[in-house]
Order: C-alpha cells, then sequence, then structure tokens
C-alpha cells in the first residue's frame, strides 16, 4: 500500500503546484516549503538560509576551505567557522532526519531534497520525475512574474547544480531513471500529470 510519494523535479516543470494539488486531493501532508523550515528549525537558522543552500553542493571555495581546515593543526582547534557553519553536508543530514520522519509518519508528498534516494528502499513509496520542454519551464515561471531572461538562465543552472548535488551525495547521474516509477511530461498540464499519478497509485 502507497503511503508516501516523492516528487524529483526540473526546475520550472511545476512541481511545487502539482505537488500541492495531489497533497489536496490525497489529504496528505505535502512536505516542500514546510521540509525547509523543519531543516532550519533543527540547524536552528532562518529557513531563507537552507533554502538558499539546500539540493546544492558548497562552493569550490568553500569545500577547500573545509579541506584545509580539516587538515591543519590551526583549523581542528578553531572549528567554530568552517566547520560548524550551515554548509551543504549538515542539509543533507538533517534532511534526511526530517525525510525519514515524515516517511514513518506516513500519507505524505515530499519535493525533492533527495527524498527519492533516502527513501527509495521502501516498498509502501511511489517515485515520480517530473519534467518538461525548456520552453514551457521558462514560459511557466515568466507567468509566474520572473523576468524572461532570468528564468531562461535559472531553468539551466538550477538543473546543473541539482545534477551536481545528486552526484555528490548520492553518487549517481540526475535524474537517477532506475530510482523513478514514472516519468511525467508536465506539458501535458497540471491536472494531466496529477491525474496521471492518481492513476498509478491506484493502479499498483
Amino acid at each position: 500500500m502507497t503511503r508516501i510519494i516523492t516528487i524529483e523535479r526540473e526546475y520550472g516543470s511545476g512541481a511545487p503546484e502539482i505537488a500541492q494539488q495531489l497533497a489536496q486531493r490525497l489529504s496528505w501532508k505535502l512536505w516542500d516549503q514546510e521540509l525547509t523550515r523543519e531543516v532550519a528549525r533543527l540547524a536552528h537558522c532562518h529557513h531563507n538560509a537552507v533554502e538558499e543552500r539546500e539540493e546544492r553542493r558548497d562552493s569550490l571555495y568553500y569545500r577547500l576551505l573545509k579541506s584545509f581546515a580539516r587538515g591543519s593543526y590551526e583549523g581542528s582547534a578553531n572549528v567554530d567557522d568552517p566547520l560548524h557553519a550551515l554548509d551543504a553536508d549538515s542539509i543533507v543530514r538533517i534532511s534526511e532526519r526530517v525525510v525519514l520522519r515524515a516517511a514513518e509518519e506516513g500519507n505524505c508528498v515530499i519535493v525533492g531534497r533527495g527524498s527519492q534516494h533516502f527513501l527509495q528502499d521502501r516498498k509502501d513509496t511511489l517515485r515520480f520525475f517530473l519534467y518538461a520542454p525548456k520552453a514551457d519551464k521558462v514560459r511557466r515561471l515568466h507567468a509566474q512574474g520572473t523576468r524572461e531572461k532570468e528564468a531562461i538562465s535559472l531553468v539551466d543552472t538550477v538543473d546543473r547544480e541539482r545534477a551536481a548535488f545528486i552526484k555528490s551525495y548520492f553518487h549517481v547521474e540526475w535524474p537517477n531513471l532506475p530510482v523513478y516509477h514514472a516519468m511525467l511530461n508536465t506539458a501535458s498540464g497540471d491536472e494531466t500529470v496529477v491525474r496521471a499519478m492518481l492513476s498509478f497509485m491506484n493502479g499498483k
């Protein structure tokens, strides 16, 4: 019996809206921005700080700084700044805790944050990947208020960051095709995608 649905997505494909509609249809809890807020609460920081860093690797400069600090006597003696700051490693660790707890509670839709990999061995989980043609993603973002030039740039850069994040922390290419039960093109419309997910869930 399916108790959990994870939704991984290309940026601009409409996953937040689709996940919200799906959760409402099922009367399930949605873990999207709520997941970010919970990670921020556990990390004792503002949710904006988590939002800016989640599903991204640390910058090359910061990774080098951490490496240097861990390998030096001075760094080991003064770890507060580079090693105890909110970084990608700590966000991933906390995110895993939140995702696993959400899964234990069940009846939830979880958007991204590595949830498809954290929960890939659970039999009660359906894992979807949402994608769309670039032009559709740009149009959607533009309709939501993002300038077209910025939308074009974000569609490319955010997904590159997600791919690097998945490669770094889960050691697979993004999207990792074998982990998903279905990949859906959101150009067919949000309602069509939601119905397809529900149909897939009912047929499982």
